[in-house]
């Protein structure tokens, strides 16, 4: 069978491979890990849907691939049980790979392949064997011009359901309109001005200098912050939040956390303190749709946190916050920061996030202008906390105050609404009871 790149996730569609773990002839189990994919800001590792023996490698380590794009084939044994392809019409639609170029990128350009029609005859790398459908969905798609053998079935070997083909619809769609933006982006980001190509300029001109080759992710994150800096315009607000108590709650518990394995520091409490808010003002937990112009509002609050590692930037994501105690955030936070920072991360854990945080208080530094993480729409950022004094109860205090940085898309969020929000958010901060972090 042939394997391709299967879906990536939300925002994904495409990334760079950093390295094969297989080579031509090796043996390989259902579910072991073929190549390491930067895809965003993350690298994950992709699994083979199949046993089998690698009869050939169809990438190269730093190519740019896309879903779809084909990467090895087994051959020998392969197809044990289910899965082999000659067995029957459903097995093989079911190993059949789905024959949608979506955004192909090759190493020589990095524009957009154009979409297939549909109705293509051009069955490369597809089933030779008529996929498994009812009869009426057979009808409708012979109607609306769909070729059934580009479609990946989610059922049962392979079938193919209305939900697949309305998947596909969808998709073709999406492109369509990534390609429309794409064209225009050039001239928007400049103002309707012609946007001057990029030069190379001779710097030892001027004096000694080194070079450095950017690394895989290095160039996934200039092409990710350049696309959500160019298409949101973002607004940011600041402010304080007083986090003297907190800090003492913080060491009253610390000891009786790390009983539980856990580590308590000030992140799991701005998670806390940011789902609340978030479910106070629902419009911070939403995506927009600019193909249907919609505004999407969703009722999980998965919060990504933004990991530094020594390639970079990567964000994993935490689910339904929301729902779990500080005890279990703290866990978490500490396993997935590890696994981050040790390259462990797998892509389940990269993609579905509604809001992003990004703490540099462990580093340094006072307030910053955090990029939103589209398709997202807010990011907090915290700085590090500093003793100041402080007017409380007409005297000057001294108190930790902790910076929070809030940047936000203005085509989704009015800055009245971006001020309230933090205001909220401080209170939060601010308002942590005993009762609460108490085990």
């Amino acid at each position: 069978m042939d394997v391709k790149l299967p879906p990536l996730g939300e925002g994904a569609d495409s990334g760079t491979v950093v390295s094969l773990l297989v080579k031509e002839g090796d043996q390989v189990k259902k579910g072991q890990f073929i190549l390491e994919l930067e895809t965003g800001k993350a690298v994950a590792p992709i699994p083979s849907p199949a046993a089998g023996q690698v009869s050939k490698i169809h990438v190269k380590e730093g190519a740019k691939i896309s879903v779809g794009t084909l990467l090895v084939s087994l051959g020998g044994d392969a197809a044990s049980g289910p899965s082999e392809p000659s067995k029957s019409a459903p097995t093989a639609a079911k190993s059949a790979p789905q024959k949608v170029k979506t955004a192909t990128v090759t190493e020589e350009t990095d524009t957009e392949e154009t979409v297939e029609e549909s109705g293509g005859q051009d069955f490369e790398n597809a089933s030779p064997h008529e996929p498994a459908a009812s009869p009426s969905l057979r009808r409708t798609a012979r109607e609306l011009g769909i070729n059934l053998r580009k479609i990946q079935g989610s059922e049962h070997g392979g079938r193919i359901v209305v939900g697949d083909v309305k998947a596909y619809i969808q998709l073709l769609e999406k492109l369509a309109a990534q390609s429309r933006k794409a064209a225009a982006a050039p001239a928007a980001a400049s103002g309707g001005t012609t946007v001057r190509p990029a030069v190379s300029i001779d710097f030892s001109k001027f004096g000694p200098i080194a070079k450095r080759p950017m690394t895989s992710l290095r160039k996934v994150i200039s092409q990710r912050m350049s696309e959500n800096w160019n298409t949101i315009p973002h607004v940011t607000q600041f402010d304080e939040a007083d986090i003297t108590g907190l800090m003492e709650l913080r060491k009253k518990f610390t000891e009786s956390y790390e009983k539980q394995g856990a580590k308590l520091t000030l992140t799991p409490f701005a998670m806390k303190a940011v789902a609340a808010v978030l479910k106070k003002h629902p419009i911070f937990n939403t995506s927009m749709d600019e193909v249907a112009e919609e505004i999407v509002y969703k009722e999980y609050i998965h919060i990504g946190l933004a990991v530094d590692t020594d390639q970079g930037l990567i964000v994993p994501v935490i689910r339904d916050v929301d729902k779990k105690s500080l005890v279990a955030l703290s866990k978490e936070i500490n396993e997935l920061a590890e696994k981050t920072r040790d390259r462990k991360i797998s892509m389940d854990q990269l993609v579905g996030g509604s809001f992003t945080i990004s703490n540099q208080g462990g580093i340094g530094g006072a307030h910053f202008t955090p990029i939103v993480n589209k398709p997202e729409v807010a990011i907090l950022g915290i700085g590090r906390a500093a003793l100041k004094p402080v007017i409380r109860e007409k005297q000057i205090q001294q108190r930790l105050m902790m910076p929070l940085c809030l940047s936000y898309d203005h085509r989704v969020i009015d800055g009245g609404a971006a001020a309230r929000f933090i205001t909220d958010l401080v209170q939060a901060i601010e308002g942590f009871r005993e009762e609460e972090v108490k085990l």
